[in-house]
């Protein structure tokens, strides 16, 4: 089954010739971008990556790091969520409006290197969460490949270890903004913050993390066996992260889990 969805990828890029990808460096963009290449040849493949102020700098240097590895062609552009429209108030709709901009600075992108389509890493598993982006990339006819070859992550998973892909058993990763709780607003502090206090507790050997900010409170997501690692380190914990401006630090025992913020939402 996992070898049909694959060959059903290959004929969809077959069928758009040439392709711009959204490059993030994560799990999912990093096969698509792989599988672009080797269907299309990297002549016919771009994958670019937007710099931000929600996106961690150890993930662009990870990005570049992944295409050359790749063998694809990469470009780097500069892009500013906090300076679009309705982004920084943070309501449900901010991933409409990042994915409005992103793909609005891949198009001139695509056409300015003569190609045929934008494509980004959206998944199977993403048609049952709520995903405000995809309605941004079908206005602007941005397909997502994996998701229509009925990709799921696990199957993404196994397919990138068999293509000797180190982001096979790479950690989720979501943009920054994604840690503010909705209706607070997105600040440059609070994303610097929300960066630090991340780089702090991977330092300890946690895989999967997020520290999902409630105004003053930080809500720490990690997955169920690392909970062990911040309990033994409670103390060091709490005051690294009141140096970044946590006045209360404290652990999710229900643990990770991707877009959690979105229980909040009526």
């Amino acid at each position: 089954m996992i070898n049909e969805k694959y060959q059903k990828l290959v004929s969809i890029l077959r069928e758009m010739n040439s392709v711009v990808v959204a490059f993030s460096g994560g799990v999912d963009s990093t096969f698509l971008l792989k599988a672009a290449v080797d269907t299309l040849g990297a002549d016919r493949v771009l994958a670019v990556t937007a710099d931000s102020e929600t996106y961690p700098s150890s993930e662009l240097l990870e990005a570049k790091e992944l295409a050359k590895k790749i063998g694809a062609k990469h470009r780097v552009i500069e892009t500013s969520e906090l300076a679009i429209p309705g982004y920084t108030e943070n309501d449900k709709n901010r991933c409409y409006f990042c994915k409005s901009s992103l793909f609005e600075h891949l198009i001139p992108v695509m056409e300015n290197v003569g190609f045929h389509n934008v494509v980004y890493g959206v998944i199977a598993d993403d048609m049952n969460e709520f995903r405000p982006g995809m309605k941004a990339a079908k206005e602007r006819g941005i397909r997502g490949p994996l998701q229509e070859a009925n990709l799921f992550k696990d199957e993404i998973r196994e397919l990138s270890r068999e293509f000797d892909l180190p982001t096979w058993n790479k950690p989720s990763f979501a943009c920054l903004s994604s840690r503010i709780a909705y209706g607070e607003q997105i600040t440059i502090e609070k994303l610097t913050k929300v960066e630090k206090a991340e780089a702090y507790l991977k330092s300890l050997h946690i895989r999967q993390v997020r520290v999902r900010t409630h105004q003053e409170i930080a809500r720490i997501e990690v997955e169920p066996n690392d909970m062990k690692i911040i309990l033994e380190n409670h103390d060091a914990i709490s005051k690294e992260l009141a140096n970044y401006g946590y006045k209360y630090v404290t652990l999710d025992l229900i643990g990770y889990k991707s877009g959690s913020m979105n229980k909040f939402l009526s």
